[in-house]
């Protein structure tokens, strides 16, 4: 709940909803008897009230796209320390957010970067500048195939292509400042984790 705070989400709360299924051939638990299998008796669902006085509600129903995304990340920062996972691949996780909160999903996947490998699909400039490599999909047409390939930015295709993100120019003069303001801005949020791992 603390880390959806950040991400926009100040008033949501999230509760976890364990129950069991009553089954006759099941397992008896507690006086009930209980339908079982690989993963226990227990059904474990998240529950998200988005707002104060709205029900929880299970997220597949009661959550919108861009919610989900945010619950799913704010849950994923939240046990990356507890189970690590070596790759994380979010697809437009950032959907439904702009501004500061861009800049909280930015600084989150960040976060789980310093244990993990991650892989972000995005849109928002703010979001981008958090990455450690810069990549853009292209596409070429020659006039009867379309083709796709996948370029690596250098520092200063970086700053142009933010530019043309934020302000739809590659050549902008306010959008290369601003494009360099949220590069600084993400790279002293990373600079802890760069400091730790020049220690090891």
């Amino acid at each position: 709940t603390v880390e959806l705070g950040a991400l926009a989400m100040p008033h949501a709360r999230v509760t976890v909803a364990v129950t069991g299924v009553e089954d006759p051939g099941g397992l008896e638990v507690g006086g009930r008897v209980l339908a079982y299998g690989p993963t226990g008796v227990d059904e474990v669902e998240l529950l998200l009230a988005p707002h104060p006085g709205a029900p929880p509600r299970p997220l597949n129903k009661g959550a919108s796209g861009g919610e989900l995304s945010r619950v799913m990340l704010a849950v994923e920062v939240v046990f990356a320390g507890a189970d690590p996972v070596p790759t994380f691949v979010f697809d437009e996780v950032d959907a439904g957010v702009g501004g500061k909160a861009a800049v909280e999903v930015g600084r989150r996947l960040a976060m789980l970067a310093r244990s993990a490998q991650v892989i972000v699909v995005t849109h928002l400039p703010q979001v981008a500048a958090f990455a450690d490599r810069h990549l853009v999909v292209e596409k070429s047409h020659d006039g009867t195939v379309t083709r796709s390939g996948v370029v690596a930015l250098d520092d200063a295709a970086r700053v142009r292509e933010l530019s043309r993100m934020l302000a739809g120019l590659e050549d902008s003069e306010l959008g290369r400042a601003h494009a360099e303001e949220l590069l600084e801005t993400a790279s002293k949020a990373k600079a802890p984790r760069r400091a730790k791992a020049r220690k090891k």
